[in-house]
């Protein structure tokens, strides 16, 4: 029995490669989308692109891989954007109710400082009062103690 030629084994799988291979690829006029999965085949792409006439296989797939990818970071810019947006009606909305708790603290401040000022003023004036009239008594006991000549 005459011992294997390694060359011989070598082309014979290429070969065998190359018809597997045959197989699998699409003709020309197929799309990669059209014989993916249909859980792996892409999305389209989105409406403000378009292919360029004349352009690769290749270079349509990597275009549409780039574009895809920016397509992606878009929209989760756009659902940050929107998230963004819902804390900030949520922080707007407790700010407003904020606001109305100081207004209200604001207005009892207010309030507490013209009672306690008003309170002053007639602690002040009865104090007034107290001093003139007792001001007012002393000259009248000091006119009656007086010697009469």
């Amino acid at each position: 029995m005459k011992a294997f030629d390694i060359n011989d084994v070598e082309h014979n799988i290429a070969d065998q490669l190359e018809k597997d291979i045959a197989s699998l690829t699409p003709s020309s006029g197929d799309r990669p989308s059209s014989y993916a999965p249909l859980a792996k085949r892409p999305v389209a792409l989105p409406e403000y692109v378009t292919h360029l006439d004349g352009v690769t296989e290749i270079g349509k797939l990597s275009a549409e891989a780039v574009i895809r990818e920016y397509e992606a970071a878009a929209k989760e810019i756009e659902a940050m954007g929107k998230e963004i947006a819902s804390r900030h009606e949520a922080i707007s909305a407790s700010v407003a109710g904020m606001l109305e708790d100081v207004r209200t603290t604001v207005a009892h401040f207010r309030k507490e400082a013209k009672r306690i000022f008003h309170d002053i003023e007639s602690c002040s004036a009865i104090t007034e009062e107290v001093r003139t009239t007792c001001d007012a008594l002393k000259k009248k006991m000091g006119e009656r103690t007086a010697p009469v000549t």
